[in-house]
């Protein structure tokens, strides 16, 4: 069997969570909060405040879902059947918010560009 790590691949067990940012605007905020209240309710993940602003690296109003590796595992599915429309930014958490952010992201919908700065 190959060491991964002289290859350079990373293990999972890094991974303490993860976040799904739901993104929208003045027209889609209550389409955004009922999917994130709903996601909150059938999977049990934290859900965060509603920004009705730019938060973070974010470069749209939003909502974070927090949730574990076992939760993320069926809500990323589920954003991806149920977000008619709305783009969500999900991205792991290993301690290294930059690399979480820029290389470890995942996009459903379109991606956009991030404000990393606050990371550096």
């Amino acid at each position: 069997m190959t060491d991964t790590t002289k290859i350079g691949l990373k293990e999972t067990g890094c991974i303490t969570g993860y976040h799904a940012h739901v993104y929208f605007d003045a027209d889609t905020v209550e389409q955004a909060l009922v999917l994130c209240q709903r996601a909150a309710e059938i999977f049990g993940v934290k859900m965060g405040r509603v920004h009705d602003k730019l938060v973070g690296p974010h470069p749209m109003w939003s909502c974070q879902l927090a949730a574990d590796p076992e939760q993320f595992a069926q809500l990323l599915p589920w954003l991806a059947l149920n977000r008619d429309g709305l783009i969500v930014f999900a991205h792991l958490e290993t301690g290294d918010e930059l690399a979480d952010h820029r290389d470890h992201g995942i996009w459903l919908g379109t991606g956009l560009e991030l404000d990393l700065s606050l990371f550096a």
